[in-house]
């Protein structure tokens, strides 16, 4: 039988891979920056749609049948997922991530599970938040406006960076909700992989731009981070979404506050440009214990 213990175990390798794509794409831009070249949208947005495209390859070819997943699903709910999950996501994501430190982009990468608790009643038409859920959101975005004052060296634009990356998690919280209504008819390998590939060719045509720098973008250490990147956006993905077929929802949202905790340690591990400050010592612990807070209520007030 499938316990929490188990769930948690999972949860937590799902959120050291997510965690570490912080500190790479980090290191991906100060490569850039130490080669003289000037990082702009679309040399981010090729990039990203690099990773995606052999993220989302690998992935379809470990699924047993995606095509034919793929057409038993309404092509509508592949492409809203596709935007969710993907292209709306990442584009604020890298945006996000550019402008802001690691550490403060992973810490506020946990908003998704606040996005989550007000947007499934509206689309799920599940129970909406009770009063102590709503007072530990509260709590979250008081640590998130914290964080964000003071999160710390290696924050060019901390507020710009805060409003990319919540927008991020908002779309990627609407990405989680539409493949609840994919999963009778497409698995999670499918489905992400999917997701992965349309959404990084689309990343991609958005940075053709800069299509005759490529060469320059791509150094052996960005090519490296690229394929790790690659790995993490596929098996994390996969894991995550086949671990919502197995588990309840609610009960995983509870442990979406590994994958900030991990961020920011494994930001301010390898990134020897960061350091957090005093906002982020005090916001970040009030967003994670906001994150747990509003799922542990949730359990044990389902109405």
């Amino acid at each position: 039988m499938n316990s929490p213990l188990k769930a948690l175990f999972y949860s937590l390798i799902c959120a050291m891979l997510f965690g570490s794509a912080f500190p790479a794409i980090k290191t991906v831009y100060a490569d850039w920056e130490s080669r003289g070249l000037e990082i702009g949208l679309f040399s981010i947005w090729m990039f990203a749609g690099v990773r995606f495209m052999i993220a989302g390859t690998g992935l379809l070819c470990a699924a047993k049948q995606p095509f034919l997943e793929l057409k038993r699903t309404p092509w509508r709910l592949i492409m809203l997922f596709t935007l969710g999950q993907t292209l709306l996501q990442y584009i604020f994501f890298y945006l996000g991530v550019y402008v802001s430190s690691g550490s403060l982009a992973a810490l506020l990468a946990g908003s998704g599970s606040f996005w989550w608790m007000m947007l499934a009643p509206l689309i799920l038409k599940s129970a909406w938040p009770t009063r102590l859920q709503w007072a530990a959101v509260i709590f979250g975005f008081t640590g998130v406006a914290i964080a964000v004052y003071s999160p710390g060296s290696g924050a060019s634009d901390p507020l710009l960076g805060a409003a990319f990356i919540l927008l991020s998690t908002l779309f990627g919280s609407i990405g989680i909700i539409i493949f609840s209504k994919i999963k009778p008819t497409m698995g999670s390998k499918a489905g992400s992989g999917f997701a992965l590939l349309f959404g990084g060719i689309g990343l991609f045509i958005l940075g053709l731009p800069a299509l005759s720098e490529i060469d320059q973008l791509f150094s052996p250490i960005v090519i490296y981070l690229t394929l790790w990147l690659a790995f993490v956006s596929a098996m994390g993905f996969a894991l995550w979404n086949h671990l919502s077929t197995i588990y309840p929802v609610s009960l995983l949202a509870s442990y979406r506050f590994l994958i900030p905790l991990c961020g920011v340690i494994e930001s301010l591990t390898f990134l020897r440009s960061e350091s957090p400050g005093i906002g982020l010592l005090i916001g970040g612990p009030m967003i994670l214990i906001s994150i747990y807070a509003a799922q542990k209520f949730q359990r044990k007030n389902p109405s």
